[in-house]
């Protein structure tokens, strides 16, 4: 087996209730890490943590957050250092689609995406990089998506806060990779996900034939996939990988 060394590291999961984030933390404490997944709701966040631990054995902690709100993310990291002693790995993956066009997009609606796309992971970043500094590394891995780097018409502000989290993620790689911490950011595509399964409204799997038309795989990402990149990115054996903005798009984006 390939050991990915993610034994005993204690990774935070934002966004992860449901889909892409759950599917992180399942893979993460399937190898071992001790996990904290945040996100709003808290009934669904502590079914999903429920569900983890009977799955892996693992350790997780659920606790619920508004990471747009700079106490939340404050008192996120706070439990985490109480639980588990500190910080190895972040992902910032909560954030939900905002696309509209230009003229339709008002300053309540902008100052909301940056909050949550753009603030929370500047928020979590500062409080975490001390912490990964103090342990010898770390892992950050910024869920952004291939609109980031290509952005349709009609895309905002979306595209605008994803372009700003993969030079956030760029910034942060040069400045401490001197400090053995690696931070990447996964361009999304297609990917199936809780926020796609409500939009599919009842038809799910004629849904995702739908939109896998326009993937030159022919079909939509699983969670689980993207579980297993995040996972090997955050592992000894992804430690000369820093500053790089992954496709996680099946090779829809015409961008690179």
């Amino acid at each position: 087996m390939l050991d990915l060394g993610l034994a005993d590291k204690v990774a935070i999961v934002t966004g992860g209730s449901e889909g892409l984030g759950r599917a992180t933390a399942m893979r993460l404490c399937q190898e071992g890490s001790r996990v904290v997944i945040c996100a709003r709701r808290k009934d669904v966040l502590e079914r999903a943590a429920d569900d983890i631990r009977k799955t892996t054995g693992g350790q997780v902690l659920a606790h619920p957050a508004d990471v747009s709100r700079v106490a939340d993310v404050e008192a996120v990291v706070a439990a985490t250092r109480g639980a588990f002693g500190g910080v190895d790995i972040l992902v910032n993956n909560a954030g939900t689609s905002s696309a509209a066009g230009f003229e339709r997009v008002d300053d309540a609606t902008w100052e909301t995406d940056i909050q949550l796309k753009l603030m929370a992971a500047v928020r979590f970043c500062r409080l975490v990089i001390p912490e990964m500094k103090r342990r010898g590394g770390g892992r950050i891995i910024n869920v952004t998506t291939v609109g980031g780097k290509a952005p349709a018409a009609r895309s905002l502000p979306t595209s605008v806060t994803r372009a700003a989290g993969i030079n956030l993620t760029k910034s942060l790689a040069n400045e401490y990779a001197p400090d053995r911490i690696l931070v990447n950011t996964i361009c999304l595509g297609l990917v199936k996900s809780a926020q796609w399964e409500r939009r599919a409204k009842g038809d799910l799997d004629g849904y995702y034939q739908e939109v896998a038309k326009r993937v030159p795989v022919g079909r939509v990402g699983e969670a689980e996939e993207f579980a297993d990149l995040v996972a090997f990115l955050c592992s000894a054996r992804a430690g000369y990988i820093t500053g790089t903005a992954i496709n996680f798009d099946g090779g829809m984006s015409a961008a690179f």
